[in-house]
């Protein structure tokens, strides 16, 4: 499952664990309606979108009230460090919650206890306490926009806040140094997206990727347009896609919904948030140019998966086939009978289900 986990600024909402629903500008959850403006609302829509459209299970959402006391806040670090590992989420994306380094120091601490690591995401007050704790390498990406991506090169802060000498001299162009600043310093997940007028995907201080087109300069007026690529990236990334690939596709696909709902300043991130599937319609056909056969057996125990890939393997014996299956023995029957037809298999866990892709061997 995906797990996003923050605050929302109500004050009364309390510790809630479950999966959400649109409704219009709100998400429900376990009958409370929590505004999708910004921050960690508009993030769980924009992977809602994306699950949906993607036809994975929604996200899982750990929530609370804060509206900066920190009650809720510590509410939720305590309720994941005792259940994380029996919760044991495949992507855990974090968003904000008030910055408290002991706590995050456990939070890591009780995630080694997960059966299998979940790809760690981290943006706003999480990223800001997993930096200051000296934890920033434990993650798989961080998201900041260009001010925090001057924090985390900052070696002096321990905050955002601390450095508002960034504030109004920070030149985007300087945005590589600082990316190379934080890893020399071991401030970085392994992956960074900076979001910004132009978008920066790094890895080991090195600029992998730079997306500034469609250039929206309206989407840096919107509250929450840098949330909702954090929550696109984490469900990429749960649908099985690479990181760095998940990364340039979600900050694409945020600037390509901004040009379809013809922005103003006064569009609501919602509106944007619309327009994600049709935006996921529009860079579909980018995504494989190979031919493909798909097979979906879920909900089907073996032999008639094992019969469905071999029928499709003598059928189209040039073409990659996949096959989605939703129980290991159908997973490990029909990878043996691929390989036995000298087929390559690369294996991916998509939400409780695995998808085998089977490619021929290149001499046929």
């Amino acid at each position: 499952m995906m797990l996003i986990v923050g605050t929302i600024p109500i004050k009364d909402l309390p510790l809630t664990l479950g999966r959400v629903r649109a409704e219009g500008e709100w998400l429900a959850l376990n009958g409370h309606s929590i505004p999708c403006t910004q921050g960690t609302g508009a993030m769980i829509s924009a992977a809602l979108a994306a699950t949906d459209y993607l036809k994975l299970e929604p996200p899982q959402v750990l929530v609370a009230g804060d509206i900066g006391e920190g009650s809720g806040s510590r509410q939720i670090y305590e309720y994941l460090i005792q259940r994380v590992a029996e919760l044991s989420p495949q992507v855990l994306a974090l968003h904000y919650c008030v910055p408290d380094m002991a706590l995050m120091r456990r939070l890591c601490q009780s995630i080694k206890g997960c059966a299998k690591a979940p790809i760690l995401v981290a943006d706003a007050g999480s990223m800001y306490a997993a930096k200051a704790a000296g934890l920033a390498t434990e993650f798989d990406l961080f998201t900041p926009d260009a001010t925090e991506m001057a924090f985390l090169a900052d070696p002096d802060a321990t905050h955002p806040a601390y450095i508002s000498k960034h504030l109004f001299d920070l030149d985007i162009s300087q945005t590589p140094k600082l990316v190379a600043d934080a890893y020399r310093q071991r401030s970085a997940a392994k992956l960074l997206l900076v979001k910004g007028a132009i978008d920066y995907v790094a890895r080991d201080g090195e600029v992998l990727a730079t997306i500034a087109e469609p250039n929206i300069p309206e989407l840096e007026a919107i509250g929450g347009t840098g949330d909702t690529i954090t929550g696109l990236v984490s469900a990429l990334a749960y649908a099985g896609l690479k990181l760095d690939e998940a990364a340039i596709i979600a900050a694409r696909a945020n600037r390509l919904a901004g040009r379809s709902a013809t922005i103003t300043p006064a569009t609501k991130v919602s509106q944007v948030v619309d327009h994600f599937p049709a935006v996921f319609q529009e860079l579909a056909p980018q995504k494989e140019e190979t031919k493909m056969v798909e097979i979906d057996v879920r909900g089907f125990s073996c032999p008639i998966p094992v019969i469905r890939a071999k029928k499709a393997i003598e059928e189209k014996p040039k073409e990659v086939i996949t096959v989605l299956v939703d129980n290991a023995a159908a997973k490990e029957n029909v990878s043996r009978l691929a390989k036995s037809e000298g087929y390559s298999v690369e294996i991916e866990e998509v939400g409780e289900n695995f998808c085998l892709r089977l490619s021929p061997p290149k001499n046929r």
